[in-house]
């Protein structure tokens, strides 16, 4: 298959798709890991990292799932041990999703190799080149999120899906 002409080709550009494809792995890899399913660990992932609260319905959203199946996975994983209902903290009618301590020292033990590898990476960075990569990363991370942000919200009725 050729590729098209607008593809970037820069090395920089390589290492950075190479990078967002292992990344992609990495969740199975904990998942693993963790000895549950690839939807349960991402669930987890985004209850960790929201700078929010989420109740069952914004995380269905967040993993594209329809309501009922969020009302399943949240099942699962408060059985398991891995999440807590908790009140919202802005919102008395509604029910937030708190990782349990156990589930985050879990996760953490689990991440902590790849996490060591990281760090050893980034300690071999001079200042300057620390610098210029965080800023690089940011300036990505940015692109990335309007990319996400500018998605169509749902597929077209009769669209295939992938």
């Amino acid at each position: 298959m050729a590729r098209p002409p607008s593809t970037p080709t820069s090395e920089t550009a390589r290492a950075l798709r190479e990078l967002l494809r292992v990344a992609g792995d990495t969740r199975g890899a904990l998942a693993r890991r963790l000895g549950i399913g690839t939807t349960d660990a991402a669930a987890i992932d985004h209850l960790i990292s929201s700078s929010e609260p989420l109740g069952p319905v914004e995380l269905g959203h967040r993993l594209g799932i329809r309501s009922a199946s969020a009302t399943t996975l949240v099942d699962r994983l408060v059985q398991a041990g891995h999440v807590r209902r908790a009140p919202h903290p802005h919102d008395r009618r509604r029910l937030a999703l708190e990782v349990t301590e156990q589930a985050y020292d879990e996760v953490l033990a689990a991440l902590r190799p790849m996490l060591v590898g990281v760090d050893q990476v980034v300690s071999r960075l001079t200042p300057q080149e620390a610098a210029a990569t965080t800023a690089f990363l940011r300036a990505v991370t940015e692109v990335m999120r309007e990319y996400v942000a500018t998605a169509p919200a749902d597929r077209p009725a009769g669209s295939p899906q992938s």
